[in-house]
């Protein structure tokens, strides 16, 4: 039965979930009023309480570990420039935490006590981001600089004593550093030296304070979960990674147990136990989770349960509870699907396709209903963006939507994409970054070879830099679309690193190339340059507040590209940042989009 974009945008998401300080009650992020809001509910299947009643986004809850009360983070029109609010349990009292609008402030987490909070925010110099402490009866200017920085730093946690923070500088995406900050004395300790590019990650205080668990590739291909020790700074190996990272390890620190996830071919494998030693592990049984793809643990009282979020391909998103010991699993909240029969969700099949230099490239495809050789569908070639980053099989209420309608989606992860090891995402940088575009023609070729894929019909799909790589696609292989849609991409990489915000350039140019010493490459390969080979339709879309790619980018593609006489339609949502948020431009959004691919598809 075919549902139109409202019916699909309406299939919500329960995430980001946060244990209140007894253990009796779970907070989540659920989308039912158009943007994510705070809810929570007592138990499994409870009726839910929504706590927010805001037009804008939420980005996090998070409960005090002592308190009846929780913080969360919102933005305005998608700037990203987040103001904490705390909150009671029962949403009757409500307190601006932070009076800084123009800033961005990035979350660190309560000491234990619940009596302080840490964040990163770059209030003094928008460019670089300082440490604070901030009482939880302070406000605005309350807050204490404890740490003046001088890049890109982030909280990681409080060590048990509360006494210290560990503090992560990031260069690029690809290269981290940890420091221990000492709230007494001041002491930045560096606890990382390298070279080259190595992470540093998702680090967790050890039970004693002594030494810090977390994920990384140093000397390896792959992220593995070694132990740091702060007194000698050895580096001890937990569990290596071998073929598939260990991207991401929770640990409570009090009683030493943990969850950590690695990453197989974009499916999500969590191994739950509780530390034996240094090094040891004794794991505990993996829970039963839906769907292959799972994340985002908040610990209950003495770790003996966690809440996670699990979501899938055909599986939206929700949050379920797990015995950490036994690992029985209970779904906590029912994000409803629109009425839509979860039966019609469909599945994708994982690929490997060769590239033109033998590469092995990774991707998913999923064909609708009915599809064969007698009757071939039209395919959807989605790009991810970052380049950072990774497709991976979590619910997509769009890409459902355009199964229903009778398309196929691709989504390949071309070189440059996270998951695939350390010499994988370097593949795309710098002066190698059309190799990245050359990926999607060696995709090409495969979908032609598929007999259910009508290969006349192919659309090119991306946001950020997946916008990117969609106009280089159409400029690279003019004949080989039918039509390409732009979201928030990146049209000309000198403009746009020379218009970021200023706080993520550096971060930016470690991936693309710097504006001193790469200018003229950068300009030779942005789109806007060769913008004369565009041959098929194109929409652009974008968010007048986006502070990443700034709307510039979109006017001038859609400027460049309407000079060639081909169909160039461009949306621009005032109310908007880096991607769509709320329901009601969504919906606009893919509704003309829909009619669009309906015309020139």
């Amino acid at each position: 039965m075919p549902y139109d974009i409202e019916r699909y945008l309406n299939v919500r998401s329960a995430y980001g979930a946060s244990f209140g300080p007894e253990g009796e009650r779970v907070s989540f992020l659920m989308d039912t009023t158009g943007t994510p809001q705070v809810w929570s509910v007592d138990g499994p299947g409870e009726w839910p309480n929504q706590r927010t009643f805001e037009d804008e986004r939420v980005g996090f809850a998070s409960w005090s570990p002592e308190r009846d009360e929780l913080v969360y983070g919102m933005d305005e029109g998608g700037n990203e420039r987040m103001q904490f609010f705390r909150m009671s349990g029962d949403g009757s009292e409500e307190v601006a935490l932070t009076a800084h609008p123009d800033a961005k402030h990035r979350w660190g987490g309560w000491s234990h006590d619940g009596e302080r909070f840490a964040f990163a925010s770059n209030r003094r110099d928008e460019s670089v981001f300082d440490i604070y402490v901030q009482g939880r009866d302070e406000t605005g200017d309350d807050a204490t600089l404890v740490h003046e920085g001088d890049g890109w730093l982030s909280v990681g946690g409080w060590s048990p004593s509360d006494d210290r923070l560990v503090v992560s500088q990031a260069y690029s995406n690809y290269d981290q550093d940890l420091y221990v900050l000492d709230l007494e004395s001041g002491d930045f300790e560096h606890l990382t030296p390298h070279e080259g590019n190595v992470r540093y990650t998702s680090a967790s205080w050890g039970p004693d304070g002594d030494a810090l668990y977390l994920c990384t590739d140093a000397d390896s291909d792959t992220l593995y979960l070694a132990r740091l020790d702060l007194a000698t700074g050895d580096l001890e190996t937990v569990v290596d990674g071998g073929d598939w990272s260990i991207d991401g390890v929770s640990l409570d620190d009090e009683t030493g147990r943990l969850v950590y996830s690695r990453n197989v071919d974009g499916y999500t494998e969590l191994t739950v136990g509780k530390l034996a030693g240094r090094t040891d592990i004794e794991e505990f049984p993996s829970p039963d989770l839906p769907g292959g793809i799972a994340g985002g643990v908040s610990w209950g009282p003495d770790a003996e349960r966690f809440a996670v979020t699990a979501t899938g391909a055909a599986v939206n998103t929700n949050v379920y509870v797990v015995e950490t010991e036994t690992g029985a699993t209970e779904r906590w909240t029912y994000a409803a699907t629109a009425g839509i029969p979860e039966s019609s969700f469909r599945e994708p099949e994982l690929v490997h396709v060769e590239s033109f230099d033998g590469l092995e490239v990774p991707g998913f495809l999923t064909l609708p209903d009915g599809a064969s050789a007698a009757d071939p569908v039209p395919v959807i070639v989605s790009i991810h963006g970052g380049p950072e980053s990774q497709r991976r099989p979590s619910f997509n209420p769009v890409k459902q939507y355009y199964l229903n309608r009778g398309y196929g989606y691709f989504e390949p992860n071309v070189r440059g994409s996270a998951g695939y090891g350390k010499a994988y995402s370097h593949l795309d940088d710098v002066r190698n970054r059309m190799d990245s575009v050359a990926d999607i023609e060696a995709c090409l070729d495969w979908l032609e070879s598929q007999g259910a894929v009508d290969a006349d019909r192919l659309v090119a799909m991306g946001g950020s830099y997946g916008g990117f790589m969609v106009l280089a696609s159409l400029i690279e292989y003019p004949e080989r679309w039918a039509a390409g849609v732009d979201i928030v991409g990146i049209a000309n990489f000198v403009t746009f690193l020379e218009n970021t915000g200023e706080w993520r350039r550096k971060l930016r140019e470690a991936e693309y190339g710097s504006l001193d010493e790469d200018r003229e490459f950068l300009q030779s390969i942005s789109p806007t340059e060769n913008a004369d080979a565009i041959r098929s339709p194109l929409f652009v879309i974008h968010g007048e507040n986006d502070p990443r790619v700034p709307v510039g980018e979109a006017h001038q593609i859609v400027e460049a590209a309407g000079e060639q006489g081909v169909p160039v339609r461009e949306l621009i949502f005032e109310d908007e940042g880096h991607g769509l948020t709320k329901l009601e431009n969504k919906v606009e959004a893919h509704t003309a989009v829909a009619a669009f691919l309906d015309e020139h598809v």
